[in-house]
């Protein structure tokens, strides 16, 4: 019996260990970006929600696009979308502060989705979360306007290049399937 114990005290120690050394998942709201007008701007905030991450351009040919992100945003927040807009210079079409991109998009296109500050999107130098869907799907923005859905669940859902329009079927159809999915 004695034997039976230490036997069940050393299963219970491994199998504590082994759980221990498992990494967890990781989802999208375990990464936080800088915000445009300063601080955190944690994707946890928006837990539960379906979220449409752009990096985004003011001097790019899909500038017009933050018209249609806009739009998205306003008229499916009550579905339970947020547009997250992350400018980037990483193709040389972006502003080089973080008040010369908020002051553009506001006056410009009346953007009030949440945005980060300048941040790499692409290569060794990129932000974690796009290291974090570089490493689950292999996949990086090619361009500016690239979108990554991420589902209610915190994992990615889509991926869509710059000619994939905000208002676009195939966006909508995947923002639709997206916001109607259960956690």
């Amino acid at each position: 019996m004695a034997d039976l114990d230490r036997r069940a005290v050393l299963l219970g120690v491994a199998a504590m260990t082994t759980a221990a050394a498992a990494p967890a998942v990781q989802t999208a709201w375990d990464f936080t970006f800088d915000a445009i007008e300063e601080g955190p701007l944690p994707l946890a905030q928006f837990r539960g929600r379906v979220l449409l991450v752009t990096n985004t351009a003011s001097f790019c040919g899909y500038t017009y696009q933050y018209k249609a992100l806009e739009a998205l945003n306003a008229d499916w927040t009550d579905k339970g979308l947020t547009v997250v807009g992350i400018p980037s210079q990483d193709f040389n079409q972006e502003s080089d502060s973080n008040g010369k991109v908020k002051t553009f998009c506001e006056a410009t296109f009346g953007v009030q989705f949440p945005m980060a500050g300048l941040t790499h999107v692409r290569g060794p130098a990129a932000h974690p979360f796009y290291r974090w869907v570089r490493a689950q799907k292999d996949w990086e923005p090619s361009w500016n306007f690239n979108k990554v859905l991420v589902g209610r669940d915190g994992q990615i859902a889509g991926l869509f290049p710059a000619t994939e329009e905000p208002d676009g079927p195939k966006l909508r159809r995947a923002l639709t399937a997206a916001l109607e999915a259960t956690v």
